[in-house]
């Protein structure tokens, strides 16, 4: 008998951890092709080469596994807007910093920036809350950094954070999902400009040059 398409050869035994990180992997490439409710954990053993057994040692259900996945891939954004907050001193060029993480994550993250912002799951409570922590995990990193910097109390500073995360991951989805001629640099430019115009508004607490 020969093996139905898409699946592949037993795997090999792995650690832990690197057994975990395959399936996440390939649950990723399912979820993606065929939507939550479409994706069965037999066609993600399949898949992975493993027992359905071995699946179940990893993550107790199918929902289970989907939000360990756009967990994770939520976390390691929030970690990149925080590496971004770090890269600079000057103002203008954190803000570039911050917008480029969206850039990246929809350019690069593939697999994980469909599950995130087109999920046919977002109306599940579970991963709605989720993905709510997400975003406001994401404008606390920027609007804690605005609130240091200016006298604009914090739950203001939120405000402008969130419409800056929200302009970001539109402004990144509309030009991976276009086919623009644009680069990502250039892409992150013409969005890093348009906002900047507003934000350097801000009053600013520091010393005047790393407003540049």
């Amino acid at each position: 008998m020969t093996a139905s398409s898409g699946t592949r050869p037993r795997a090999e035994r792995l650690p832990r951890s690197e057994r975990r990180a395959q399936l996440v992997d390939v649950a990723s490439d399912v979820f993606v092709e065929f939507g939550y409710h479409a994706a069965a954990m037999d066609q993600i053993a399949e898949r992975a080469g493993v027992s359905k057994p071995v699946l179940y040692q990893h993550f107790p259900g199918k929902l289970e596994l989907y939000t360990a996945i756009v967990s994770e891939a939520c976390e390691e954004v929030v970690a990149s807007l925080e590496t971004a907050m770090a890269s600079s001193t000057v103002h203008r060029d954190r803000v570039a910093a911050t917008i480029g993480v969206w850039y990246d994550f929809v350019a690069e993250g593939g697999k994980s920036y469909r599950l995130v912002f087109e999920s046919d799951l977002t109306n599940d409570p579970h991963v709605r809350t989720l993905l709510d922590k997400f975003n406001f995990d994401a404008a606390t990193v920027i609007a804690e950094r605005v609130t240091e910097d200016t006298n604009i109390p914090l739950d203001a500073a939120l405000v402008i954070a969130g419409s800056l995360v929200g302009a970001s991951q539109v402004g990144a989805r509309t030009w991976m999902s276009s086919d623009s001629s644009l680069s990502r640099a250039e892409a992150v430019a013409l969005s890093s400009s348009l906002l900047w115009r507003g934000l350097s508004g801000l009053p600013v607490a520091v010393s005047p040059n790393t407003a540049d």
